[in-house]
């Protein structure tokens, strides 16, 4: 009996995922060199080592390629751990977000990307998804375990939730461009800690609000009152 070998169909690319890594690397290593007005399709193929076919083979254009990228990098999640406590859960959120946003590439790259946004809906689009999804489920995961171990009572916003426990590391890193130190991480995370219990005492008609996520998808709950 003899057997065959399958062979792809004749013209059909494959597309080697050594290649793929290289292509991603450059196109950050060339955003935080030049920004995205002077990123071009032949700068990043050479940057790879690979043909601009190569590169069009997997991403239409230079906007599909840096949009594939910041869905790639945006969505990623920071490490939700939990440490038994909200104050030790709170500083580790804080340690990954400095890291992250302390990155060579990350400092050049956002806010490059962010003024970008201002002109390009597509890109706003793209990494405003990607971030409402992971402020909702930061804010329903951290709360709910504070919650749960009888630190918070309930009536919290989880919108303001990411914005309260990201945004001044955020502000400190990306916009002061100021240092960060491990003493001034955790008298961050002390601050955040009390301005989550005022936020989480909420008002009288805050704490009637439910989630109704019925006729939303799963990423988008919506508040309705009771």
């Amino acid at each position: 009996m003899t057997t065959e070998k399958r062979r792809a169909p004749a013209g059909a690319a494959v597309l080697r995922g050594e290649i793929t890594t290289a292509i991603r690397a450059a196109v950050m290593q060339e955003l935080a060199e030049v920004g995205y007005g002077r990123l071009s399709i032949e700068a990043v193929a050479r940057r790879a080592g690979v043909s601009k076919t190569a590169i069009y083979r997997r991403w239409r254009s230079k906007l599909d390629l840096v949009l594939d990228m910041v869905t790639a990098v945006a969505g990623r999640r920071l490490p939700l751990l939990d440490t038994g406590s909200l104050r030790g859960d709170v500083e580790v959120l804080l340690l990954a977000a400095s890291t992250a946003l302390g990155h060579p590439l990350a400092s050049q790259i956002i806010p490059d990307l962010l003024a970008e946004a201002a002109r390009n809906p597509q890109i706003a689009e793209t990494l405003h998804r990607a971030m409402r999804d992971y402020q909702v489920r930061l804010g329903e995961i951290v709360i709910g375990r504070a919650v749960a171990r009888g630190e918070l009572s309930t009536g919290a916003d989880p919108w303001a939730v990411a914005d309260l426990i990201v945004g001044p590391v955020y502000w400190r890193l990306t916009i002061s461009r100021a240092s960060l130190d491990a003493a001034q991480l955790s008298t961050m995370a002390t601050a955040v800690v009390a301005a989550l219990r005022v936020a989480c005492a909420g008002s009288p008609d805050r704490e009637k609000e439910v989630w109704d996520d019925r006729a939303l998808p799963e990423s988008e709950p919506r508040r309705v009152g009771a």
